[in-house]
């Protein structure tokens, strides 16, 4: 892949608050992706379900409003200005997953954070906040983002608000990981 910067590594932490779209509760799970990715459907004719091979998802959580995933989903970044998009929705089984959220977050500070990470390594002690970042109309933020040195390396800890949706939050972090012989940033 001659245009990959790197791998943008999002842990999915938990969500908070989540709609109900079972009888008392929901089974949900995340789905990620960004930009112009290549997308084609795998049909799986016994759950009369399709799902995309270009996306990448969070298992599934039973029975929650507040789920724990603690998953990692790893992401090519091939044009840093392109949006990551994060899905939330509800399991079913025998008809389509319900919806319950969404949610788009921008990484261009992020990267340009990590452009400078060499000129921290040593200096700082673990949970220095490097940059931060406000919630606003053009982001997703429920409050204040920051980015900070953590065990040698600069993450980004986020609370997503879920748009288009009664309530809800999901927590994540982003760390960034260079690959060997990749363009960069």
């Amino acid at each position: 892949m001659e245009n990959l910067l790197g791998l943008l590594r999002i842990h999915v932490k938990r969500g908070v608050n989540l709609a109900i779209r079972d009888i008392s509760s929901s089974d949900p799970y995340v789905v990620v992706h960004s930009g112009k990715q290549v997308k084609y459907s795998i049909m799986m004719p016994f759950l009369n379900k399709s799902c995309d091979a270009s996306k990448l998802k969070t298992r599934v959580v039973k029975h929650s409003l507040n789920p724990e995933w603690n998953d990692h989903l790893t992401l090519s970044v091939t044009d840093p200005n392109l949006p990551v998009k994060l899905m939330v929705y509800d399991y079913d089984v025998l008809s389509a997953d319900d919806k319950m959220g969404e949610a788009e977050f921008n990484i261009a500070q992020y990267l340009e954070a990590i452009k400078f990470r060499h000129t921290l390594e040593g200096g700082h002690p673990d949970g220095t906040i490097i940059m931060k970042i406000q919630p606003s109309r053009q982001n997703c933020l429920s409050e204040e983002s920051h980015i900070v040195w953590n065990q040698g390396k600069l993450v980004q800890n986020m609370f997503l608000r879920l748009q288009h949706v009664e309530c809800g939050e999901v927590e994540i972090q982003l760390e960034w990981i260079d690959i060997p012989g990749s363009r960069g940033i």
